[in-house]
């Protein structure tokens, strides 16, 4: 054949490949075609090759092909080609269809025989120009994940209490660090009849931005039923039916909610499954106990109701399963009896109870920790002096 032949058959051999006409490709290729550049998971030999063409319509749609330029000596042909095809039907390189339009530049070589093809040397940007547009793909993805999570993080930060109130006699220091941008702990404070307080602390199973739609809806819920109830039982049995149909199957929020008298000292308290608070009393160490389940694992539940009043210098630390669930580098974890022991030796002090546990949190856990869960810790403590 002639060298105008064989660039004649060579558009001819580039046309079926863009439109997978596997008719003229079966006529075109030599029995014992070689492609000198396989594509990724491309079997070698005739048949690899017409595998892989066959299977690009599942892939892209509306190809072109348009040969730029064409050389040819002896028996083989160079082309400069560009390709055109959008990527909106299946998986490409590990992405999914993206609705993009993919432009390839090419340089190919063919080698023709006897009226075949027999060889194929090329070399594409393609590839490249499609690891491209995916990491482009995961940059807009990853900015539009950010943007939501600053979203929820600023939402989330706006629910919580904004200041701390301020009682005669008691102070409150409350302590929040979600383990990521948003997170499932909670805590509040409800000012009810008589000059009471309501105190809540709260965890709601998982981390990120589930959880905290699942604790924002039972935040809201707790800070509505309290107003209408003086019974911290009573208020998380309102609140758990109403949940158990909100909240999907495999959620639940463990939650503590009290009841301060600040003139009395009066604590009434329940407990919905949450971590038990510690009392800090002559130098030891009590768990404010009442028996109840999460909410939202079942409806119909009760909750067991108690009470007990903070004398001077006494004080109360609520908290989440953060900080004894926190692991040292070798897997140990902090656990409860560490959290009791060091209650028991520094509750009674002046100091910031919060800050000294955080303080012990740090030095146990090391540099380059990384938080596993929520922390939240909420000390609650009457003045040495009731005067």
């Amino acid at each position: 054949m002639s060298v105008e032949e064989n660039k004649a058959l060579v558009r001819r051999f580039v046309e079926a490949q863009a439109n997978a006409d596997l008719d003229t490709l079966d006529e075109l290729l030599a029995s014992d075609f070689v492609d000198h550049s396989l594509q990724a998971d491309q079997e070698p030999g005739r048949e690899g090759f017409m595998r892989s063409v066959a299977e690009e319509p599942a892939i892209f749609s509306n190809v072109r092909a348009n040969i730029e330029d064409q050389a040819a000596e002896g028996d083989k042909v160079i082309s400069r080609l560009t390709m055109k095809r959008i990527h909106d039907r299946g998986e490409f390189l590990g992405v999914a269809p993206s609705g993009m339009e993919i432009r390839t530049s090419a340089i190919v070589i063919h080698r023709v025989s006897g009226g075949k093809v027999v060889e194929e040397w090329s070399e594409s940007t393609g590839a490249m120009e499609a690891m491209r547009q995916r990491l482009e793909q995961e940059r807009i993805e990853r900015e539009r994940i950010e943007q939501e999570l600053q979203v929820a993080r600023r939402i989330q930060h706006a629910s919580l209490p904004k200041e701390v109130p301020a009682l005669e006699g008691w102070q409150i220091s409350p302590y929040y660090r979600p383990a990521r941008e948003v997170g499932g702990d909670f805590y509040d404070f409800f000012e009810l009849e008589d000059g009471r307080l309501g105190i809540v602390v709260g965890d709601a199973t998982g981390h990120g931005v589930p959880a905290a739609l699942v604790m924002a809806s039972a935040r809201s819920m707790l800070r509505a039923v309290a107003q209408a109830s003086q019974s911290p039982g009573d208020v998380l049995r309102r609140v758990n039916d109403p949940l158990a149909t909100d909240i999907p199957p495999n959620m639940f929020v463990t939650c503590f909610y009290a009841i301060l008298d600040p003139q009395s000292g009066t604590l009434s308290y329940a407990n919905a499954g949450h971590d038990l608070p510690y009392l800090h009393r002559n130098g030891e160490v009590e768990e404010l106990r009442a028996r109840g389940m999460p909410l939202s694992l079942m409806p119909g539940m009760g909750y067991e109701e108690k009470e007990t009043i903070l004398e001077a210098g006494e004080a109360t630390l609520f908290y989440s399963d953060g900080l004894v669930e926190a692991h040292h580098p070798n897997r140990e974890m902090f656990g409860f009896p560490r959290l009791r022991a060091l209650i028991a030796e520094h509750g009674g002090e002046e100091s910031s109870l919060g800050e000294f546990l955080l303080e012990e949190l740090y030095t146990f856990v090391g540099e380059g920790w990384e938080q596993e869960d929520d922390i939240t810790l909420l000390t609650l403590k009457r003045s040495a002096s009731l005067s």
